[in-house]
């Protein structure tokens, strides 16, 4: 019964999941918190992986481990493979103006022809930009440019030269100058961001292959982005769409062929078995939920039970949870705002009702942009911490219109690095087949009305 590992080095914490690589049984488990920010030293990734690895009662007899990771994340690395500046994070929206430049330079439709996506301040590309604007020494010392889990998986192998950096189709097609049609680097592109093209970058793996060997003699398999492990975590198929309630909101379609969103929309990224992941992320996802527990003064659990005290659409009080800036639609000075607000809406309940049917009507959006990309859309599958929610479960159907399959709570990105880890112990054309046990469905009839009142006040808010 050989184990298997994987890894999730999300924004807030590291996960690490035992399972056998057989069955995908979870043999154990552990996590370790990460700092909070949007700025944070790969070193302390590094010391929750080890955290996490020793909670989980270590990798001695693991035969095999893969990890996945946020994306899009900018680790520099100078010519001994050291940091040169801590690591600006996928919600670091310092880089908007850089995006912004980098579109009227290129143009919208050029980008997402070359590399499956409009830039956005989250992708690698435009905080390079900005690295060269703001820092250029840090910038000129900058040897090799990778992302969180390409790091890791590095520093798992013992580091080495910068030219044994690797990392997969899925991390890669998040970074703005990689193409996963062509399957290369776009090197033109990174000139265009960095003003060079020089730097050392990832070997690009396949699905399955190895990065090497840890320092206890396990595989190391490619390692994905975090959208990707999750998506390979539920037994995403064809027509899937998994909509995650993390840090971020996603909304991701396993696909057969690429998309190229000229409005930005939908980024074209990668899966983690050879296929595409066209995906639509927002800033706001399961911290709405946080924020208006905080401000209620109710626990998660109380906030779920108001909001199913409260009628549909919340008697037109909405909730647009713009709270930290946005990312699709694309408006990163933009904040949150409450509509509707009268003497019969100021209730806690219709507050919380509003804060659950504001956060899907944002992932609503974003599935509707999948199948404006001709995406199909056969089943959802809503994942993450927010799909914990009661509250959450039971109006999804309402608000997305689609039947929802909620598979059992579980660490999905580890899970899905941690199946990698065993295809690439196994070999084969597909990932090995693990059953998703415990899942429920729910389904109710849409409301229309709720949708229309959100779109008739969604534009309406402070900044852009």
């Amino acid at each position: 019964m050989p184990l298997v590992a994987g890894v999730d080095s999300s924004t807030q914490s590291c996960k690490v999941v035992v399972r056998d690589a057989e069955t995908g049984a979870l043999v154990r488990s552990g996590s370790a918190p990460h700092p909070e920010g949007t700025e944070v030293d790969p070193a302390a990734w590094w010391t929750a992986l080890s955290s996490a690895v020793e909670a989980a009662g270590g990798l001695a007899d693991v035969a095999a481990v893969s990890v996945g990771g946020q994306q899009h994340g900018m680790v520099c690395l100078d010519e001994a493979g050291e940091v040169v500046r801590p690591a600006l994070l996928w919600n670091d929206t310092r880089s908007a103006a850089a995006a912004a430049a980098l579109n009227t330079e290129l143009g919208a439709a050029a980008w997402a022809e070359a590399v499956g996506s409009v830039q956005v301040a989250s992708f690698t590309a435009t905080k390079l930009r900005w690295l060269a604007e703001h820092e250029p020494e840090a910038a000129a010392r900058t040897a090799a440019v990778c992302l969180p889990h390409d790091w890791l998986t590095w520093k798992l192998a013992d580091g080495g030269d910068l030219g044994s950096l690797r990392t997969d189709r899925s991390d890669a097609s998040g970074t703005g100058y990689y193409s996963a049609v062509t399957g290369e680097y776009r090197r033109d592109l990174l000139m265009r961001a960095l003003g060079r093209d020089d730097v050392v970058l990832p070997e690009v793996l396949e699905p399955s292959a190895s990065a090497g060997r840890t320092s206890t003699g396990a595989l190391l398999g490619a390692g994905c982005g975090d959208n990707a492990g999750a998506s390979l975590g539920v037994g995403a198929r064809p027509g899937d769409v998994v909509v995650s309630i993390g840090t971020s909101g996603v909304a991701c379609a396993v696909s057969e062929t690429p998309t190229a969103d000229a409005s930005g929309a939908v980024a074209g990224f990668a899966d983690a078995t050879g296929r595409y992941l066209p995906l639509v992320a927002t800033l706001n996802a399961a911290r709405v939920l946080d924020a208006t527990t905080r401000l209620l003064g109710v626990s998660h659990e109380q906030l779920s039970r108001l909001a199913l005290e409260a009628p549909s659409g919340a008697d037109g009080l909405v909730l647009v949870p713009y709270l930290e800036g946005e990312r699709t639609p694309d408006r990163p000075s933009a904040r949150g705002v409450i509509h509707g607000l009268t003497l019969t809406t100021a209730e806690p309940a219709h507050l919380a009702r509003a804060a659950v049917e504001g956060l899907l009507c944002g992932l609503a959006d974003g599935i509707d942009a999948l199948k404006a990309q001709g995406v199909a859309v056969d089943r959802v599958l809503l994942v993450g911490g927010g799909a914990r929610s009661e509250a959450v479960r039971r109006l999804a159907p309402v608000v997305l219109g689609h039947p929802v399959l909620v598979p059992e709570p579980g660490e999905y990105v580890a899970d899905g690095a941690a199946r990698q880890a065993a295809w690439a112990l196994a070999g084969g054309a597909e990932p090995p087949t693990w059953e998703l046990a415990g899942t429920e469905t729910y389904e109710a009839d849409p409301d229309p009305a709720v949708r229309a009142r959100y779109a008739e006040v969604r534009d309406l808010t402070e900044g852009t």
